[in-house]
């Protein structure tokens, strides 16, 4: 079955024989005989991946150096055919899918590619557990900015290299070591950067400028200047600007402090410092002065000042090791690597000069397009030869590097785009109510003017007898008979109807947007102090990062989660092995005496080298391993662990009481603790399981690898390197062994793994199907699976990879392809050595979780990376998906298959296409049943004529045809329909596609949450954006607008807060609306009794004080505190939260109710005073000194009635508002120079005051009252029965 070459040698690496890379192809053996069941003309190979490769064309053009990956330099042409193995590592060590980039025109995708970028137009970077992390090239880039930052859709029609080609056309030329020389003409930017939005001297401009984007403002900056004006002086001119300069100044002050600490933060990273070669000699500069063209040096663990490619590093071969967490979020470790020709010109000191010609600046992190000119050298430099600014300097001593791009045009600085900023959708029905308020306002100002004008014509003849007007002055004196203000009779309906304006501004509340602003600001207080919602695990409490749209979280509709690392934790660990047809499953070691027998055998070896996380081992699969035994099992045994620890690209960290030490081979015995970074956790996973069985990697240099096999160091020469990619789907390594031996280890998924094996024999056949039944059972439990198999390759078949290798690898068109070639060389008649089953635990609380919010109508979609049959498993582990579900499957490979598969699937199941309208209703009903009925006229005999819950499952290369073509609306009314969709192998732009496609035809809110870089653009594009502290960076935390350490905290976030804020802010609205409208009409009842003269009977500081000091401070309170519902009822019951995303709190017959409520308050608010002191001798001074006090008492008394949860701050605050609004008027009436002197005084010693504001108080509130109560006997909703039902359990 395997190879009998033994496994050991003390014998060092002979020669090996390569083809110069100009070798003619005539000398070349053919394909056939490597691999028989391999042709690149007609092959099989091709036959089944032929669209695949199509598609693919550019990957090799995309594609980046993964975490931890070995380095790849280029084959150079050899002087001699043969080289020695001591050499050839450091030569020969590729990795086929991110070779460096050699310098060529990158052509413009066909027509025939068209169609399948779009949204699926992205770069993939894949790891060998089969989870595609997914980023956007540049151009797809910028058309999701452009999606976000306008929210609408924009279809992307193809990928875009112009960035790229600007390469060719205009490319820029830095001169190493001569910045002068390098900017001569001043077009490079210097290393400076600016966050923030402003200098003093544009401060007060821009950010009014910013403010008065809202046209509320602009409207009472308007009345303000109408108040300016003498005959529109109905207000003092002072009194006027008051409001609008308050709400100016305090938004002024938060905006400034934010941008006082973007100035601070600035100043900081600017005047940091960093060596860089002065005079000869490496000199500290500060981090603003670094130029273009400057050579700088890093040592570890500092940070990389900007973008600079490597001229050499403190490892003789150019390797250095950086974390790019503050750039794309992922926390492992990544590899880069320096030119060999540069490396040995630094270490020998030689005088650093050269000419690089590389790209303009653009925000593509992970393509870099470059060649340069050194000791008459001119040789290419790939993304693999760069680091960029923000990135930190790990486990390397120092690295020198020229710099290319400073400040602001760093690729850094080009991503770091703000997020588009979210608006409420609550806010933006507000605005449909202010615009009818604004109806009600001219209809109150034109029925004034009107009146106004006609009261004029009718008396024009009396104007100088009647009491509100007079044409001349009449009084003694030189101005005695002189015209008084007097403009005639159209002007002064003009100016009737623009003082009407102003006496009736408030009917536009101002003071709602602060008093927003700070229930928001509280709200988030209260939800960040949580303590429910705070993870002890990682130590991270809630974040509110976004202040805009707290009330959106009782709203949702639809969520969109990823799944690794925000549904599962991310901490792979290694739980079963089927090696030679047999089932292993790890166990803990201390059930049994055998185990910890077990332990003492392997106590030789886990001494010296002691895992940084524990692996438990399976007894039966550690005694095959150890003990004397013969036979292929142990042979199989052997080579299937061996690939574990060599298959890979994980780098080996190793520490000496807990102290980071070198990676050297001669200091092995002394190590204490190896810890394994890769970009892959379930890579780290694996080698991690095969140290606990004795096969540790503890050394990994450019050439070699060093495994420790129970306590024998076996030194591995790393031939090559097939990184994991999309067609391919799995990894593979050519390693030449002591004993001169060569043999490919290959592992990946078995999907293409299977095919791919040697059938040698009956024996082989009972292994293979015994692995498939383990594949399967694995599968079902949730398990990540691998294929792992190996063979011998012979000395042609060595020669003949190796020549095609490196000209694959140097290839300029369809180097991908060329690679994948190249790959099946070798990848072919594979003896199966077994397979692996890894965990990827769920956190806690998620099936729990997605319960709730499933009965709370919420629908859950998960979008990942993973491979179908993972996503599954985890979908039925978390309750997602469930066994009666009849499952949709859609695994088209091109637009014709997708349209069948939807067609079919629509035909079978009964589904009938919608306009939106429909939609919606359709929708809302499956809100509530949680499933799909069938029509009954599609029913036959072949569909079940019962309710079926279906599931949909689609992949993301389906995606790729249906989200480009006219297939959406199919996928739409197809998903819609569906109680779960679960989207496998999707990009970050596919992500965010399927947001947009919600988000676009219909009115649901949408909520995404994830954990990772590649969850960007979905958390972006939806209407809130959730992102989980996880293991993968902070990327997506920056780019949310909350963010939490688990996915179980949802279910509070939603059901609890979001219900309470969503009902508190609703009610907030409704209440201000009513609060002002009340006023005014009051205002304007008083005006059409004074013949139309828009004069008032209340102070300019009582109606300024009205909405700002009077009744505004109950508002926030009750907006913060109040309560309808217990946590432990809305948790307990989570159908409550469906009045969220039913409007409940909030629409627009509420709307109209409440203006019905407010016209009959006025009413009896106005003519009851009027009527209670008809045959008085009352003053109007004196009458607006009740009717202010009466309105306050009034409207408080109102919002009593609506408090749900009484607390102490909220009787302060209400009776308080009270009390301040008498102590406010009797300071007003104490001062001799308002005409409305001591009118207070006078009024509060007559019992008829005190009764009218009781019988005012009552008759205005009793409607009110009365339809509350018939309301809630005869047609309670869902969350007053709650609300009984809690008060009858609390007595």
């Amino acid at each position: 079955m395997i190879s009998g070459h033994p496994l050991h040698s003390s014998s060092e690496s002979s020669s090996v024989v390569v083809h110069r890379r100009g070798a003619s192809a005539r000398n070349l053996p053919t394909f056939h005989s490597i691999c028989p069941s391999v042709s690149f003309s007609s092959s099989t190979y091709d036959e089944t991946e032929t669209s695949c490769l199509k598609d693919q064309k550019e990957e090799g053009e995309e594609t980046t150096l993964s975490a931890g990956a070995t380095p790849r330099y280029p084959l150079e042409p050899l002087t001699s055919l043969a080289c020695s193995a001591s050499v050839l590592p450091s030569k020969q060590l590729f990795s086929s899918d991110a070779r460096s980039s050699q310098q060529f025109s990158l052509e413009c995708p066909t027509k025939n590619r068209g169609s399948r970028v779009s949204w699926g137009g992205s770069m993939e970077l894949h790891d060998n557990n089969n989870t595609c992390t997914s980023f956007d090239i540049s151009g797809g880039s910028s058309v999701l900015q452009d999606k976000l930052s306008k929210s609408r859709r924009v279809r992307n029609k193809s990928v875009d290299f112009d960035e790229n080609l600007l390469y060719a056309e205009n490319p820029r030329l830095i001169y190493i070591n001569d910045p002068r020389r390098t900017n001569d003409k001043y077009e490079f930017t210097g290393n400076e950067i600016r966050t923030s939005k402003y200098t003093l001297i544009t401060f007060l401009p821009k950010n009014l400028f910013i403010q008065f984007h809202r046209v509320a403002y602009l409207y009472f900056l308007a009345i303000a200047a109408l108040n300016q004006l003498p005959p529109l002086a109905v207000f003092g001119r002072t009194v006027s600007l008051f409001p609008l300069l308050f709400v100016l100044c305090v938004t002024a002050i938060k905006d400034g402090y934010e941008d006082w600490r973007r100035h601070r933060s600035d100043r900081n990273e600017n005047n940091r410092e960093a060596l860089v070669l002065q005079f000869g000699e490496f000199q500290l500069k500060k981090w603003k002065k670094i130029r273009a063209g400057e050579v700088v040096k890093i040592h570890a663990d500092e940070t990389i000042p900007c973008d600079m490619v490597l001229l050499g590093t403190s490892d003789p071969s150019g390797l250095a090791y950086i974390q790019t967490m503050n750039l794309d979020g992922e926390s492992n470790l990544k590899t880069r690597y320096a030119r060999q020709e540069t490396v040995s010109s630094v270490f020998e000191g030689c005088n650093i000069s050269g000419l690089i010609r590389c790209e303009q600046p653009n925000r593509n992190i992970y393509e870099f397009t470059a060649n340069m000119e050194f000791n008459g050298q001119k040789f290419p430099l790939s993304q693999s030869n760069i680091v960029l600014r923000g990135c930190q300097l790990k486990n390397t001593d120092w690295i020198i590097g020229v710099v290319v791009y400073a400040g602001q045009e760093t690729k850094a600085m080009l991503n770091s785009a703000i997020s588009p900023a979210k608006r409420s959708k609550l806010e933006s029905y507000m605005n449909r109510e202010t615009l009818w308020l604004s109806v009600f306002l001219l209809v109150m100002c034109s029925v004034v003017a009107l009146g106004m004008g006609l009261w004029l014509n009718r008396h024009k003849d009396k104007l100088d007898t009647l009491p509100y007007y007079r044409k001349r002055y009449q009084v003694n004196g030189k101005d005695n008979g002189k015209t008084y203000r007097y403009y005639g009779i159209p002007m002064e309906t003009f100016f009737s109807f623009l003082s009407s304006i102003i006496v009736f501004q408030i009917m536009i509340p101002i003071s709602l947007y602060i008093t927003m602003e700070l229930v928001r600001l509280g709200q988030s207080y209260f939800m960040i102090e949580d303590k429910h919602m705070y993870d002890s695990s990682s130590g991270s409490r809630f974040q509110c990062r976004s202040l805009n749209i707290n009330e959106d979280l009782g709203q949702i509709r639809y969520v969109f989660s990823d799944k690794t690392g925000t549904l599962t934790e991310n901490k792979m660990e290694f739980r079963k092995a089927s090696v030679c047809g047999k089932n292993f499953g790890s166990s803990n070691l201390t059930d049994d005496l055998q185990h910890e027998h077990n332990i003492r055998d392997a106590a030789d070896f886990r001494s010296r080298w002691k895992l940084k996380s524990e692996v438990s081992v399976d007894s039966s699969l550690f005694d095959l391993l150890h003990k004397d035994l013969v036979g292929d099992e142990k042979i199989a045994a052997h080579e299937f662990f061996l690939t574990l620890a060599a298959c890979n690209t994980v780098i080996p960290i190793v520490s000496q009481d807990t102290s980071s030490g070198h990676r050297s081979s001669e200091s092995w015995e002394d190590v204490d603790t190896i810890e394994y970074q890769g970009e892959s956790p379930d890579e780290q996973a694996l080698v991690s399981a095969a140290s606990a069985y004795g096969y540790t990697l503890f050394e990994r240099t450019s050439g070699h690898i060093v495994i420790d096999i129970n306590g024998n160091k076996l030194r591995l020469d790393v031939l090559g390197l097939h990184e994991f990619d999309s067609v391919r789907k799995r990894m593979s390594v050519v390693i030449r062994f002591p004993d001169n031996s060569v043999k490919v280890l290959v592992k990946g998924a078995d999907t293409t793994m299977l095919s791919i094996l040697a059938n040698d024999g009956e024996r082989d056949d009972q292994i293979k199907r015994a692995t498939q039944r383990h594949l399967i059972e694995y599968s079902s439990e949730g398990l990540r699976t691998l294929v792992v198999a190996a063979r011998d390759l012979t000395d042609a078949e060595l020669e003949q990879w190796q020549c095609r290798y490196e000209d694959a690898s140097t290839s300029l068109i369809d180097r991908a392809a060329k690679l994948r070639q190249t790959a099946a060389l070798v990848e072919c008649n594979l003896n199966l050595l077994g397979a692996t089953a890894i965990e990827d635990k769920l956190q806690d609380g998620v099936p729990e979780a997605i319960e709730a919010l499933r009965q709370a109508g919420i629908k859950v979609w998960v979008l990942t990376g993973d491979k179908q049959e993972t996503a599954i498993s985890i979908g039925l582990s978390c309750k997602l998906l469930t066994v009666d579900m009849q499952q949709i499957i859609i695994n088209g490979n091109s637009e014709e298959d997708c349209r069948n598969l939807l067609a079919d699937a629509k035909t079978k199941y009964g589904l009938q296409s919608s306009n939106r309208k429909k939609q919606n209703l359709e929708s809302r009903k499956n809100s509530e049943i949680g499933y799909l009925e069938i029509p009954d006229d599609t029913k036959s005999s072949s569909v079940p004529a019962v309710c079926v819950p279906l599931a949909l499952i689609i992949d993301g290369n389906s995606l790729v045809y249906i989200l480009e073509k006219d297939l959406e609306s199919e996928l739409f009314n197809i998903a819609t329909s569906c109680r779960v969709v679960l989207c496998c192998r999707v990009a970050p732009l596919q992500k965010a596609g399927i947001v947009d496609l919600i988000k676009s035809r219909t009115d649901d809110m949408t909520l995404a949450i994830g954990d990772g870089a590649n969850d960007v653009s979905m958390i972006q594009m939806a209407d809130v954006g959730v992102g989980i502290c996880g293991q993968e960076g902070r990327q997506a935390v920056m780019a949310s607008d909350f963010a939490m350490g688990q996915f179980q905290f949802l279910k509070r976030l939603l059901l609890v807060h979001g219900h309470w804020n969503y009902q508190r802010v609703g009610y907030l609205v409704l209440y201000n609306f009513y609060r002002n409208a009340v006023f005014v009409l009051m205002l304007f009842w008083y005006i059409l009794c004074t013949a139309f003269s828009t004069t008032s009977a209340l102070t300019d500081w009582s109606s300024v004080f009205y909405s700002v000091i009077y009744t505004s401070i109950p508002t926030i309170v009750v907006g913060i505190l109040d309560k309808d519902l217990s946590h432990r009822t809305l948790l307990q019951y989570p159908k409550l939260y469906g009045s969220g995303y039913r409007h409940e709190a909030y629409n627009m017959r509420l709307f109209w109710i409440t203006m019905i409520d407010t016209l009959w308050q006025s009413l009896i608010l106005f003519y009851v005073p009027l009527y209670v002191y008809k045959e008085s001798s009352i003053d109007i001074w004196s009458m607006g000194s009740l009717w202010t006090i009466a309105v306050v008492v009034l409207v408080n008394i109102h919002l009593a009635m609506d408090i749900q949860r009484w607390v102490f701050i909220t009787h302060v605050a209400v009776w308080g508002s009270i009390i301040i609004t008498y102590a406010c008027m009797v300071v007003l009436d104490s001062i001799p120079i308002f005409p409305n002197y001591w009118t207070i005084y006078h009024l509060a010693k007559s019992p008829t005051y005190w009764l009218t504001i009781l019988l005012i108080t009552i008759v205005a509130l009793l409607p009110r009252f009365v339809v509350k109560v018939v309301h809630q006997i005869f047609w309670p909703s869902d969350i007053q029965i709650a609300r009984e039902a809690e008060r009858l359990r609390a007595s």
